[in-house]
């Protein structure tokens, strides 16, 4: 061929329509013949086609133009915090590596810490010391938090603006900007102009969080906002902007509040209803005490001191109105439910002058009339935990050594961690090392759940006691595995060493189940060994 009819040929593979070339591909060469100029004397028609499409790619790449360069992005925000020691540095990025997972269904977890469980503790104890995160462990730090819903809030306080900054970089990080005003700065709360700027034309999350500032200045100026554009907002947004008045709920807000109690809105009614409930001397409060009085009295009747119950028979306007909910979920009595209603948003101290004058103590002990105690405590229960009376909360505790089944308090796991959980951090972890002392382990999993770490003292010692007894025992450890999981995170790192005696395989007695004593010692080394990583986690974030 010569180069003249060669250059031909060249320029006509080269011209051929993509289009024509793709659909002879996907149809095949026996089915769509490629153009007549594409095909050569002696050549295949499937080598025709692939030449004349590999001769067509680069053309098309050679003709491409440069795209015009995109502006470079703000530098990133300046962060006054500290510098991360050294070692600090180190151990975070360890914890960031880590993909270790519990095991199978085998139950066995080896004796090596679980460092994806540490990682949240070392957050708060570096946000706690206002530690800046390095910017290097800034990517692996935000796909953490990506995966793991648990670390975010602790995540992003360490992270700080500069992982804001990076996470408008990349849309796999936009929940960062969700959980923090969409990245943006929020003006001082000062600048009232500014304030209102962002509060009338912001996005929601910047609207919440600026609510949330605002309000946390003190003064009426957060309600004084909300009231501005209460009418026009969304159901929904109504009901988040409301939910955010817990924080710092006080008797500033009962006007609002009482307002809202019209909405139309049944969700944001009942929202509204079970904040003023929580403010003992609010209006709504003292008209849910005179209601509940009607229904729970002393029997007058004789035969000794006894509380009678008559639960409501109907559920008027303005008991509705009042957050009183008609309709009962599926299985419960109507009568019931409204009388627990009532019950659950009276103030708990007019039943003292209510019942004869009676300590909360001597109230809870007192027997109840006709089957009613149960549906009574609980309301009260409900009363105790909305309304943080740390008082009541102890008289429905009842005593940690009694039987929950037989005892003046509530026989309820459930409700006694809510209890627990408006005490004193002190008297909480008192009452709980009572109660595992009385009980061993087997009800304190959702108990422990609510004492705050590190277990020392009475609790951390209460805790050890029962694990060794457990073993003794001879059942499996994983029948624990919910405590062992809780102990690595929380008891006192100083307990190792009282521990380090459990560690060795004991004796495994003739009604032991088989191996028990091999699993308690990989267990009891996995805790020591954890127990050990924390406390020089601890130490190596308090370095200079």
């Amino acid at each position: 061929m010569t180069s003249t009819s060669t250059t031909a040929a060249t320029t006509a593979r080269a011209t051929t329509p993509w289009e024509e070339l793709v659909t002879s591909a996907l149809l095949g060469t026996d089915r769509r013949t490629p153009p007549a100029e594409l095909m050569a004397p002696g050549r295949d028609a499937p080598v025709a086609l692939l030449d004349a499409a590999a001769l067509h790619t680069v053309r098309r790449r050679a003709g491409l133009l440069p795209a015009r360069a995109a502006g470079r992005p703000e530098p990133a925000p300046h962060d006054g915090r500290g510098p991360l020691p050294e070692a600090a540095g180190r151990r975070l990025t360890q914890l960031l590596a880590d993909r270790s997972a519990p095991s199978g269904g085998s139950g066995r977890r080896g004796t090596a810490p679980d460092l994806t469980e540490l990682l949240p503790q070392w957050l708060a104890a570096a946000n706690d010391r206002e530690y800046r995160a390095p910017a290097a462990v800034l990517p692996a730090l935000l796909d953490a938090a990506r995966a793991r819903t648990d670390l975010r809030p602790q995540a992003l306080r360490f992270a700080g603006p500069r992982g804001l900054w990076l996470a408008r970089l990349n849309p796999e990080w936009k929940f960062a900007l969700r959980g923090a005003s969409g990245g943006s700065v929020l003006p001082d709360t000062r600048d009232t102009g500014a304030v209102r700027l962002l509060w009338e034309e912001g996005l929601f999350a910047e609207r919440v969080a600026l609510l949330s500032a605002v309000r946390a200045g003190g003064g009426q100026d957060a309600l004084e906002l909300l009231a501005s554009t209460w009418s026009t907002e969304r159901a929904e947004d109504r009901l988040m902007f409301l939910d955010s008045l817990r924080t710092g709920l006080s008797g500033a807000d009962e006007p609002f509040l009482e307002q809202a109690l019209s909405d139309r809105s049944r969700n944001v009614r009942s929202t509204a209803a079970e904040l003023l409930s929580a403010l003992p001397h609010s209006a709504l409060a003292g008209r849910m005490a005179a209601r509940a009085a009607t229904c729970v009295s002393m029997d007058r009747t004789g035969g000794g001191a006894a509380v009678m119950v008559e639960a409501p028979h109907e559920c008027d306007a303005d008991m509705q109105r009042d957050g009183v909910i008609p309709t009962p979920p599926a299985g419960r009595g109507e009568r019931s439910w409204w009388l627990g209603q009532l019950v659950e948003a009276a103030p708990l101290d007019s039943w003292q002058a209510r019942l004869g004058g009676r300590s909360p103590e001597e109230i809870v002990a007192l027997p109840v009339l006709d089957d009613w105690a149960d549906e009574l405590h609980a309301a009260w229960c409900r009363a105790a935990v909305r309304q943080r009376n740390a008082r009541w909360s102890g008289a429905l505790l009842g005593a940690p050594g009694a039987s929950p089944a037989t005892g003046p308090g509530t026989p309820s796991l459930a409700e006694r961690a809510k209890l627990l959980a408006t005490l004193p951090a002190g008297d909480r972890a008192d009452w709980v090392a009572a109660f595992i002392a009385a009980h061993g382990l087997s009800e304190a999993f959702q108990l422990l759940g609510v004492c705050a770490g590190p277990w020392a003292g009475p609790l951390g010692r209460a805790v050890v006691d029962a694990l060794d007894i457990a073993r003794d025992a001879g059942s499996y450890p994983w029948s624990f595995s919910g405590v062992m999981g809780l102990a690595e995170r929380c008891l006192d790192p100083a307990e190792a060493s009282l521990l380090e005696l459990l560690t060795a395989t004991p004796d495994e007695p003739e009604d032991a189940s088989p191996g028990a004593g091999g699993y308690w010692s990989e267990a009891f080394q996995r805790l020591v060994s954890t127990l050990r990583l924390r406390a020089s986690m601890l130490t190596e974030l308090a370095q200079p």
